[in-house]
């Protein structure tokens, strides 16, 4: 996953002006539209010009679908960290619209999201001005597998080959364990 620190670093910049969104942005490479934005310009914006679009956790996902396949990101907003609708959007997206590009999470992200966020489909997050970078990176190694299938595994535990998954560290485990017992 890409944590997003710096806006300045970021090619996706909203198509806004000094009183908030334009209602007709200009066509630029990586511009991130609203909702408003993209049904106004969305007749006329090549398909060869990178857009993205931001959502709210409101917008039903089903409404764009014939639209993802113009989009290289896809933003979803958490208003409240309690919020989950956003998950199910991402879900969505991946799982159901086989949506390709990035998914972006924004808002009030926590470093305790992040392994759910990953789950269910996001590529990138923004996080929350108070939560630290190296934590979150860490959050996305604390579980070695989920019993649950998810975006990036669908099959639950039972129907895949665990061992496999586990690789040379459960291996190690493994020999760890009966170290020195003759076994």
């Amino acid at each position: 996953m890409q944590f997003i620190t710096h806006t300045s670093q970021d090619p996706w910049h909203a198509a806004g002006g000094e009183d908030g969104p334009q209602p007709h942005p200009p066509v630029r490479a990586h511009s991130l539209l609203t909702l408003e934005q993209w049904h106004a310009v969305r007749e006329t914006w090549p398909a060869t010009v990178p857009a993205g679009i931001s959502l709210a956790n409101t917008v039903d996902i089903e409404a764009l679908a014939g639209d993802l396949p113009r989009f290289g990101l896809v933003v979803l907003h958490f208003p409240k960290w309690v919020d989950g609708r956003a998950y199910s959007q991402a879900r969505l997206l991946r799982a159901r619209y086989r949506f390709r590009g990035d998914v972006r999470a924004t808002g009030d992200v926590l470093v305790d999201m992040v392994p759910l966020l990953a789950r269910t489909g996001f590529s990138q997050a923004q996080l929350r001005a108070d939560q630290k970078l190296d934590v979150a990176q860490r959050a996305l190694g604390f579980f070695a597998g989920h019993y649950q299938g998810d975006v990036l595994q669908p099959k639950p535990a039972f129907a895949r080959d665990l061992s496999q998954e586990a690789g040379p560290a459960a291996e190690r485990a493994r020999a760890e364990l009966h170290a020195g017992q003759g076994i």
